[in-house]
């Protein structure tokens, strides 16, 4: 294990197919494959994954850890502790990384020592409104908070890598998350002086199947997480704000550009309006929550 450059942490609960297409790129990875590893952890799957994994053992250096449903950012946090590489990498079973893309992540930590790299995630499923609206919030969210690529500020936990010890000395992803962990951890990151760097040749193809309610649930569960990261951050800068003016001022034209030329348009607009909804109603309702937790705590 000490010539293991980078070890794959991937998260899986309950998606044996699509964990499968996962690792069939990663196993088709230009890195050499004595070169990396691949951490799978399974968050309390109702089929345990492990014996589907014996097929894979032979393709790939491959560990497995079980968790007992805690959420992606333990799970991510219980892979980092069983890896044996300098650097983590981080992707999700509905994921596919191109074939270069364990290089490419390799090359830009090395070319920048103690950043946490981020790399390109695209939308697989063309064809089907709900994830490509999904991924054209994230190209949003990217075109933002990325446009100088050496000084980014967010980047998503399906597409990520970093020092692996940086990553521990800073307490991995938090928990208490169970959505919005990657802009936490990308937050406090920066809060201790490393750069985010943003890796566009460092790809992934997204798989994310959804219909409307999917959609919502999502979207619903990312407002919740946002009032979470706004009271971590708060809390961490003294009252800092987590809005900015700038993305909703500038949103509806940044939209406009990335939905030009598209298929379904009517339909992106149509969902774009329910995920500002939905965001909303999260937001408020985790609002609620922890008003009626301090209420009780105080009775």
């Amino acid at each position: 294990m000490s010539q293991v450059a980078i070890s794959v942490v991937v998260p899986t609960r309950d998606r044996a197919e699509s964990l499968d297409t996962c690792l069939t790129a990663l196993a088709a990875q230009s890195l050499e494959a004595g070169r990396f590893e691949v951490i799978v952890v399974d968050d309390g799957s109702r089929e345990p994954v492990a014996p589907r994994l014996e097929a894979w053992r032979s393709r790939l250096p491959m560990s497995d850890v079980r968790t007992t449903g805690a959420g992606p950012a333990a799970a991510r946090n219980a892979g980092s502790g069983a890896a044996g590489g300098a650097y983590l990498a981080f992707t999700d079973d509905d994921c596919v990384p191109a074939p270069g893309w364990l290089h490419a992540l390799l090359a830009a930590l090395r070319r920048t020592p103690g950043a946490l790299v981020g790399g390109r995630t695209v939308n697989l499923l063309t064809g089907n409104p709900a994830p490509e609206a999904s991924q054209l919030i994230a190209d949003v969210a990217y075109d933002y908070y990325n446009a100088d690529p050496q000084n980014a500020r967010f980047f998503s936990s399906n597409n990520l890598a970093c020092d692996a010890g940086a990553f521990r000395g800073l307490g991995g992803f938090d928990p208490a998350f169970r959505t919005s962990e990657d802009r936490d951890l990308c937050d406090r990151w920066r809060a201790s002086g490393r750069a985010l760097v943003f890796a566009p040749d460092a790809l992934v193809g997204h798989a994310h199947r959804m219909g409307l309610a999917g959609f919502i649930r999502q979207h619903v569960g990312y407002g919740r997480g946002a009032y979470r990261f706004m009271r971590a951050h708060r809390a961490r800068a003294a009252g800092g704000s987590t809005l900015e003016s700038g993305f909703y001022t500038g949103l509806l034209p940044r939209i406009a550009r990335l939905v030009r030329g598209r298929r379904n348009q009517p339909a992106l607009w149509a969902l774009l309006l329910v995920w500002q909804l939905a965001n909303t109603a999260g937001f408020c309702l985790e609002w609620g929550a922890k008003r009626a937790a301090r209420q009780a705590v105080s009775a």
